[in-house]
């Protein structure tokens, strides 16, 4: 992530448009009416002039901003977080040719400003604003600081914090900042306003909240200095929900409690075989097979879907699948041959802890404190790919609390309330971990070196403990490894983000959105759509001792996530609340695997036995061998985001998919499913009915069984006109046919 868009969000690049639609100012307590002299009203540099600084975007990465490296010289502290910095670039630097203390209107600062002298930002004030005379006149009163006297702010107030929004509706909103001496006053004109789904709704910059026609919960975040607070809004639909599934747990409460709130009524309940295809391919990332669907579709038992769920959760293959997610958010790539058996032991100590179900705290102290070599220790793979104390920490805080702390290296997190202090402290805990060679070429061995647990914050120069975001750590012995107290803090049941963020997390990979989204950046100016779901399954993931099968158990057997994917009319544009199922295209491993499994064929990959699956697959290094996964989007493992996986289709994807020569290899295969089908005794329409029960997990309807059986009994010829074969013309109609369900989007997607 650059610095430029290191969270800089939309309005901060586009604050012009606020110059260009001013209002009458209603804004100081103390008022800055024409009328008042400058004698009367002192500007303050820190709580007057850096506002007016951070509202017209002087301050962001694409313009002045030091993390971006300013423009033409001038650098200014990113949103104003380091005020003592930018009055010392604004006033004294360059000889002080920014500021006219004489003629304030002649300011370098004022000229470029308005448009006066040319200006790469454009205009950003008019000389009719409010805040145009805020800077004249601070000008005028001789530039002077008051960073050390002035009142600091003490916290941020939005009136009103919530509301209820009806579709095209509006909703003003009023800042009011509270200063240390006392006083306090109305900061709208100059707080920044950010919706977090403009899809949802609009905010103006003087904080005129417009909701549009989407369904569900939206936030406006407001910014005003180091300061932030959030307006939260539902936007109901209104629909009458006169009947609701029946609550097979926890989930359906909070849920359907949501929709009815809303007025959304939900989607009925699937039919036993989407819920079968559908809960096959989520835990264990495959189809079902002809067997398992027959013996499921003909079951009468009244628990039979938590019966399957049961039977996935203790299947190698839910291992496998899940071992290739956290194989990849773990970083475990292989760049050289030398990192194969790194990468196998690894990936091989992930898979056994979600067979042996593991809990979850116990994998991440596992990992966390990993001491030794490889062989010894697998986790210890984990200290080969992320080799620096700030790698590590930004690794953590991303992937195990949900917090992006990558900002907060060079300056205060602009989302946020974490600083450099709180990155540095974090960073801290690994800073006594030592290596030394192992004697085997690239394997280092980990271990705790004794000593004061400390790193040193690159902007102050000053050494900063172990310390928790937001908490405590008591004082860390020399000789005790800081890592322990670490997975000590984040095990704890009062930890507030190291449940949420893997519940979350779960929650996202069986609904394809999460709670809050993106999954991994849990703050408090991004709040969950649904809290009271979010904080029962945090609740139920620590009761139950952090037991990964268990959360899957209450996801999944939950009519909320059984429910169709087949939207009604009143909840079709629902995208947030899970009204319904939402339709997601398969991974590139799955997607891989299910074609085998309908072709009848298997993909060999280098270095492994013969029938290994893709979701079994231990690295990244066969993507390079295998342009299927490459062009579906397997991830690299460069990364603790899921967004590294592609999700999205591409004309690429299918072209492969119609034409590509390994595709044809598996429908032309000698032992593949055609050739084994043309060969059977079993009727035309009993070949069709497995061709779509593997595929679909559902028999075909009588229009799919006719268009199949006319198509199947299709005579070919050959080259020179002369008739084919009885048996090679049904071999290569069903080699078609087979081609035509890979195509289909039923196939392709989870539904």
């Amino acid at each position: 992530m650059s610095h430029s868009d290191c969270g800089a969000p939309r309005s901060y690049h586009f604050a012009s448009a606020f110059v260009c639609g001013l209002l009458a100012f209603s804004g100081f307590a103390r008022g800055l009416d024409s009328s008042v002299t400058a004698a009367e009203a002192r500007i303050s540099f820190l709580n007057d002039v850096e506002p007016v600084l951070t509202k017209a975007g002087c301050n962001v990465g694409v313009c002045h901003a030091k993390a971006g490296n300013g423009q033409n010289g001038f650098q200014l502290s990113l949103l104003g977080f380091e005020p003592l910095e930018d009055y010392e670039h604004l006033a004294k630097e360059s000889r002080g040719r920014r500021l006219s203390t004489g003629v304030p209107e002649q300011s370098l600062l004022l000229l470029k400003a308005t448009g006066t002298l040319p200006h790469g930002g454009g205009v950003r004030l008019h000389a009719d604003s409010p805040e145009y005379r805020i800077l004249r006149d601070w000008i005028g009163q001789g530039a002077a600081s008051d960073i050390e006297q002035a009142p600091s702010l003490v916290n941020v107030e939005i009136i009103p914090p919530e509301g209820t929004m009806p579709p095209k509706s509006e909703q003003s909103l009023q800042v009011i900042a509270r200063f240390s001496d006392g006083s306090s006053r109305d900061v709208t004109r100059q707080a920044l306003f950010e919706s977090n789904d403009p899809a949802m709704a609009e905010v103006s910059p003087q904080g005129n909240v417009h909701s549009l026609d989407i369904t569900g919960k939206v936030s406006v975040m407001v910014r005003y200095q180091s300061r932030i607070t959030v307006f939260n809004a539902t936007i109901p639909q209104g629909a009458s929900v006169n009947s609701l599934p029946e609550a097979s747990n926890f989930v359906d409460e909070h849920v359907f409690a949501n929709l009815k709130a809303l007025g959304v009524p939900p989607s009925p309940v699937c039919d036993d075989a989407t819920f079968l295809r559908r809960v096959t391919l989520d835990i264990a990332g495959r189809l079902p097979t002809n067997d398992e669907t027959q013996a499921f579709l003909a079951s009468t038992d009244a628990d039979k879907r938590e019966q399957w769920v049961d039977t996935l959760l203790r299947s190698p293959e839910y291992a496998d699948f899940f071992a290739g997610k956290w194989a990849a958010l773990l970083k475990n790539r292989r760049d050289d041959t030398s990192d194969m058996v790194a990468n196998f032991a690894f990936h091989a100590w992930i898979r056994d802890s979600l067979l042996a179900n593991k809990p979850y705290d116990q994998f991440v102290r596992e990992l966390l404190a990993a001491t030794g070599t490889v062989i010894g220790n697998p986790p210890v793979a984990w200290y080969k790919r992320v080799k620096e104390p700030k790698n590590q920490l930004e690794d953590v805080a991303q992937l195990f609390l949900g917090v992006r702390m990558q900002c907060a290296q060079c300056h205060h997190h602009p989302f946020e309330r974490w600083s450099q202090d709180d990155y540095y402290s974090l960073a801290a805990f690994f800073s006594q971990v030592g290596r030394k060679p192992s004697g085997v070429r690239d394997e280092d061995l980990i271990f705790h070196k004794r000593g004061v647990a400390q790193f040193v914050n690159m902007k102050t120069g000053q050494p900063r403990k172990p310390a928790a975001l937001g908490d405590e750590i008591p004082e860390i012995a020399p000789d005790t490894d800081p890592r322990l107290k670490l997975a000590d803090w984040m095990s704890s049941p009062t930890n507030p983000f190291f449940a949420k963020s893997l519940v979350n997390r779960y929650w996202k990979h069986f609904f394809q959105r999460g709670l809050i989204e993106p999954e991994d950046d849990i703050r408090d100016s991004n709040p969950p759509t649904n809290p009271e779901l979010l904080a029962a399954l945090e609740q139920h993931f620590i009761t139950s001792g952090f037991d990964l099968r268990a959360l899957i158990r209450a996801i999944t057997t939950s009519h909320a996530y059984q429910l169709s994917s087949i939207p009604t009319p009143d909840n079709l544009n629902d995208r947030q609340n899970y009204s319904r199922y939402y339709p997601r295209r398969m991974p590139a491993e799955v997607l891989l695997d299910s074609i085998d499994q309908l072709a009848g064929t298997q993909t060999d990959f280098p270095n492994l036995p013969a029938g290994t699956r893709a979701i079994a697959l231990p690295d990244n290094s066969y993507n390079r061998s295998s342009p299927f996964l490459r062009v579906f989007g397997r991830p690299e493992g460069e990364s603790v985001c899921e967004c590294e996986r592609v999700q999205s289709s591409s004309l690429a994807q299918s072209l492969h998919l119609m034409n590509a020569p390994d595709i044809k290899a598996k429908l032309g295969h000698a032992n593949g499913r055609a050739q084994e089908l043309a060969k059977a005794e079993s009727s035309p329409e009993e070949k069709v009915r497995e061709l779509y029960r593997v595929a679909f997990s559902r028999e075909p309807r009588s229009e799919e069984m006719t268009l199949a059986l006319e198509y199947l009994n299709e005579p070919r010829t050959k080259a020179d006109g002369s008739a084919l074969d009885a048996q090679q013309a049904l071999r290569e109609n069903l080699q078609d046919l087979i081609w035509a369900l890979v195509n289909t989007k039923e196939f392709l997607f989870n539904h």
